[in-house]
């Protein structure tokens, strides 16, 4: 009886396991949303701007232009810690699906404005077949289910961006927004380097830091994995292209 109860409960915790995140496929294409976000713009004493030495000299005209995130160029990704079959290992994951556009003045860089930023958490993979399934199930992303298949960024303000864009030339600075991942929405700030390539490529990198505790994130109770980091790093890497 009780070998029985265990086999049933293994068979139960093998079709979690494997199943319940389904194959990784997105439900639809993600499309960019439309502009529409004007984020609070912070400057002065207690915000800082780095640049970064420019290339060229030539100042773009001022003329607010619209960037779209490249989806070929471009990747949202996570790491984290975790202790697997007894040795330490440094997980990545990693998707394309990202999507998202901004609006700006070349001349006055504060008049920045946001879509949505939206990556299709379903579609993310690690070194592991196992590890994306399971994060695809319902104790850590639930990106199986449609109703948790993306994670969304609102941003709402941005601090640091002043002065004019030129070619070759970069900047520093935070934003923060919502982030909203398996249906909780938390306040989170980014640290974000651009670059302006070209008067029609922009590319540059936002990263932050969370918590699974922020989201709910849980970690299955699998025997091979002994401990996993509550800390969690998640950055975009992008190339926005003039539309």
């Amino acid at each position: 009886m009780v070998a029985a109860v265990a086999a049933l409960g293994g068979a139960a915790f093998a079709y979690v396991f494997w199943f319940a995140g389904g194959n990784g496929e997105p439900t639809t294409e993600l499309t960019t949303p439309e502009l529409g976000v004007t984020p609070t713009v912070l400057s002065g004493s207690g915000d800082s701007v780095s640049t970064i030495p420019s290339t060229e000299t030539t100042t773009v005209g001022s003329a607010s232009r619209v960037f779209v995130i490249d989806q070929t160029q471009s990747t949202a990704r996570f790491e984290i810690d975790e202790v697997l079959n007894g040795s330490p290992k440094h997980v990545i994951g990693a998707t394309d699906q990202v999507v998202g556009q901004f609006q700006v003045d070349d001349g006055d860089l504060s008049s920045i404005e946001f879509s949505e930023i939206i990556v299709n958490a379903r579609t993310l993979t690690t070194d592991s077949e196992r590890r994306d399934r399971a994060m695809r199930g319902p104790v850590i992303l639930n990106s199986g289910s449609d109703e948790h298949e993306l994670i969304t960024y609102m941003i709402t303000s941005v601090h640091g961006l002043t002065g004019e864009a030129s070619n070759g030339s970069g900047v520093e600075f935070t934003i923060t927004g919502d982030l909203t991942i398996k249906g909780i929405t938390q306040p989170v700030t980014f640290d974000v380097s651009v670059a302006k390539v070209d008067d029609d490529t922009i590319e540059g990198s936002a990263v932050a830091n969370i918590t699974r505790d922020m989201f709910a994130i849980g970690i299955p109770s699998v025997p091979s994995v002994a401990d996993v980091a509550n800390e969690v790093l998640v950055a975009l890497e992008f190339v926005a292209i003039s539309s």
